[in-house]
């Protein structure tokens, strides 16, 4: 049989396609190696939340130009590996975990203490900065607010210190009702601190309050019906990432019983609820932004005091307040910071 032989043209046309190939190949690794190396040097930021991206978009917002005020720019500066637990409080510790295999050199442990814990337990070392609405003292976060010591530091929201102010505020609106019910989440570690806080401000009052225990759907169904049983004249919310995730559901099930209600955020008046009194939440998480920036800068999470919230927000829903049938003193509306017609 007679063999075939290519030609030299098809030799040289082949090597043309090759080096072409080889060059363009070349081209690329040329233009992305200094994207990849750039990705390579930006310190990786971990930001780990209890609740979930649609409800704390505003919060994570404000994280960002936190840290935006500090000269970090996603994307230029600084990488963020985001991890939420959608309100499944027990999968924080994996979460965390999973930042510090990310290699992150700073966690936002945002959403709680439960995730403030989560991240604690799942690093000594890498800087941690929190916000909470409790005593992180008291959580076993910090060794004082002054010099928290160890690897973490953060914002506390104070939102336990103000269960008094809150059952006033009710009581201004409510000042026939012989009874309060109060809704808090026994699975939360400052439920015994709220508690107290509440209780002896009721002594103080002297107004009678029933906490009911509310850790999940379920439980929210089964307070309300527990209120209605017991005649109960208001409601006031607690401090606690899960009620914040079911805040419309709360505020449509205090609508269909007719009692009004005190809540501890604007979010909840923002979603139909008839008023609040607070800390602003974005605004904390703004300075959880400040606090990671300061840390990327160099500055030691042992030495950055503890932060308290500086932005306070007294809301009233009156479009609420008329859908309830009812009608406000004209002095605690014009105490209000904010009033949503």
């Amino acid at each position: 049989m007679a063999s075939v032989t290519k030609s030299p043209q098809l030799h040289l046309s082949e090597a043309r396609i090759g080096r072409r190939a080889l060059l363009a190949l070349a081209a690329a690794a040329a233009a992305n190696f200094p994207k990849r190396a750039r990705a390579q040097a930006m310190p990786l930021v971990g930001f780990l939340n209890s609740r979930s991206p649609q409800e704390a978009i505003d919060d994570i917002a404000a994280f960002r130009r936190g840290l935006g005020e500090l000269g970090f720019i996603e994307g230029r500066n600084v990488a963020l590996e985001v991890r939420w637990a959608e309100g499944r409080f027990d999968r924080l510790p994996e979460l965390a975990a999973e930042l510090v295999s990310a290699g992150a050199v700073v966690i936002a442990a945002t959403g709680g203490e439960l995730s403030a814990l989560a991240a604690k337990a799942a690093t000594p070392t890498i800087p941690i900065v929190f916000a909470i609405g409790g005593d992180p003292v008291k959580a076993g976060l910090v060794a004082a607010l002054n010099r928290p010591g160890g690897n973490l530091t953060g914002v506390t929201l104070l939102l336990t210190d103000m269960e008094g102010k809150r059952l006033g505020l009710l009581r201004e609106v409510a000042p026939d009702a012989a009874l309060i019910a109060v809704l808090l989440n026994p699975a939360m570690p400052t439920f015994a601190a709220q508690s107290d806080d509440i209780e002896e401000a009721a002594r103080q009052l002297g107004q009678a309050v029933r906490i009911l225990s509310v850790r999940d759907e379920a439980g929210l169904d089964a307070a309300f019906a527990r209120a209605a049983e017991l005649k109960a004249g208001g409601l006031m919310v607690g401090t606690d990432p899960y009620m914040i995730s079911r805040r419309e559901q709360l505020v449509a099930l205090a609508a269909r019983s007719a009692i009004p209600a005190v809540y501890p955020a604007r979010e909840y008046a923002q979603a139909g609820g008839l008023m609040s009194y607070g800390p602003s939440i974005p605004d904390a998480y703004r300075q959880v932004g400040t606090y990671v920036g300061r840390i990327l800068k160099g500055a030691k999470p042992a030495e950055l005091p503890v932060m308290r919230a500086t932005k306070f927000e007294f809301v009233v829903n009156l479009k609420a307040a008329k859908a309830a049938g009812l009608t406000l003193p004209a002095a605690l509306v014009a105490r209000a910071d904010e009033v949503m017609e």
